[in-house]
């Protein structure tokens, strides 16, 4: 398997990545991290439950405009998660297993992926 890594950006497969993120040929796919933007919003620190929540309701919104396959149903699983972040004592198990598989479902799908990412990492940081 060939894969090259550029500031955070993991290309696998048939793939080139130069100056932006570009993912081609059979068996390519394109792993982003948590990008500056999102960084920067939370000031360095990890984010609150309120924070990830607000992250989740974006990329719901952005699925639901998505022509992804299964848009519907990872929007409902994306927002048990959001409801599981409102609880007292949110499960941090349940909400990792729910921003790994996110992320697992969303190659391809550029926005959504660099979303999925950002809540993983929030995520962790509960």
């Amino acid at each position: 398997m060939h894969q090259r890594s550029n500031d955070g950006v993991i290309a696998t497969g048939n793939a080139q990545v130069r100056n932006t993120v570009v993912a081609s040929g059979s068996n390519a796919r394109v792993d982003f991290r948590v990008t500056e933007e999102e960084s920067e919003q939370a000031g360095g620190r990890p984010l609150t439950p309120q924070e990830i929540s607000d992250l989740l309701a974006r990329f719901v919104e952005e699925l639901r405009r998505s022509d992804h396959p299964e848009r519907e149903d990872l929007a409902e699983f994306a927002e048990d998660a959001r409801e599981e972040l409102a609880a007292p004592e949110p499960r941090t198990g349940k909400l990792r297993r729910v921003a790994k598989a996110l992320v697992e479902a969303v190659p391809g799908f550029a926005a959504l992926a660099s979303l999925a990412v950002t809540i993983e990492e929030a995520v962790r940081g509960l």
